[in-house]
């Protein structure tokens, strides 16, 4: 018989298909790219989403935010913006004798920070610990951040004029890189027949809660990875440290990646259990932002190394 926790379980599950709908009503054609952003939430992780101006990158954050019932914050990231406007700042109190506090908009579960790449690197770090331990520290003091807490940052492509690159550390720090691409002829119709995005999107209301969507991160551990899978998953990890390909392998924060996208990935799709396809179905937006390959190996410029890796890397 179904304990309450199981149809509890299931009933959220269940909701994920509609968080998935509400979300391509609004993002057209991109229902692949929609589901990688929604599994990098489950799996806990940052979502750092590249490509050209104008193709509905904030767009996907501002809808993810809404349908999930989360408070959500934006930061235009400018080449003169500073960490204190990111994290906050202490005010004299003339009244009280002492410093209050005024909490920065990093004080929210979702904080999307627009064109991350156009402010300094000063400022791109004031993110590193909110990112990696959900907290941050200012004036010798550490404040505990809302949960759940997220960061989708937006980037604009670095060869582009006003750029500073991500540092390896602060790319390692998001769980996934996605691109939205064009849309399809059918999709882009649609989009110049229909109504403006920013309007609909004032009717969007929530599908989840965050407490929903805690639930369903800690569901994670419930998903079955067969130990054959699991060996997959290192020889993944071991070929790209030892194949000479790459300038450097992938981490054990990657290898970690991997297996909770893998594991989202399979709870959105209603799997008890992950499978080798859904391992490849995470793998470019999990490793292609974390390795790079030394030039002389790689075929063409062009390549991914997340095919690279699917090439020669047997499933057991």
């Amino acid at each position: 018989m179904d304990t309450d926790a199981d149809v509890n379980a299931a009933t959220n599950i269940m909701q994920l298909a509609h968080v998935v709908d509400a979300v391509n009503k609004i993002v057209l054609g991109k229902d692949h790219v929609v589901k990688l952003a929604l599994a990098c939430l489950i799996a806990k992780g940052h979502l750092l989403i590249e490509d050209t101006p104008g193709v509905g990158k904030t767009t996907l954050a501002h809808t993810l935010a809404k349908v999930l019932g989360l408070h959500f914050q934006r930061i235009q990231f400018t080449n003169d913006l500073l960490p204190a406007d990111i994290l906050g700042v202490s005010v004299y109190n003339r009244t009280t004798g002492k410093f209050d506090f005024h909490q920065g908009p990093i004080f929210s579960n979702v904080l999307l920070t627009d064109e991350i790449n156009r402010a300094t690197p000063r400022t791109q770090s004031a993110l590193l610990e909110a990112m990696a331990e959900h907290q941050v520290t200012t004036d010798n003091e550490t404040r505990a951040l809302p949960e759940p807490f997220f960061v989708i940052a937006t980037q604009n492509p670095t060869h582009q004029i006003g750029t500073y690159p991500l540092p390896e550390s602060q790319l390692d720090r998001f769980l996934m890189r996605i691109e939205l691409g064009y849309p399809d002829s059918t999709a882009e119709r649609a989009l110049l027949n229909g109504k403006d995005r920013k309007e609909l999107l004032e009717s969007v209301s929530a599908v989840l809660t965050g407490d929903k969507l805690m639930q369903l991160q800690a569901q994670l551990n419930h998903v079955h990875l067969a130990d054959a899978l699991l060996d997959y998953l290192q020889d993944l990890l071991e070929f790209s440290r030892s194949s000479g390909n790459y300038v450097h392998g992938l981490s054990p924060r990657a290898g970690m990646a991997m297996l909770n996208a893998a594991k989202a990935w399979a709870l959105i799709h209603k799997h008890e259990y992950v499978l080798p396809e859904d391992i490849q179905a995470v793998l470019p937006s999990v490793v292609d932002h974390r390795l790079q390959f030394i030039h002389e190996i790689s075929d063409t410029p062009t390549q991914q190394a997340s095919k690279h890796l699917i090439q020669h890397v047997p499933i057991p």
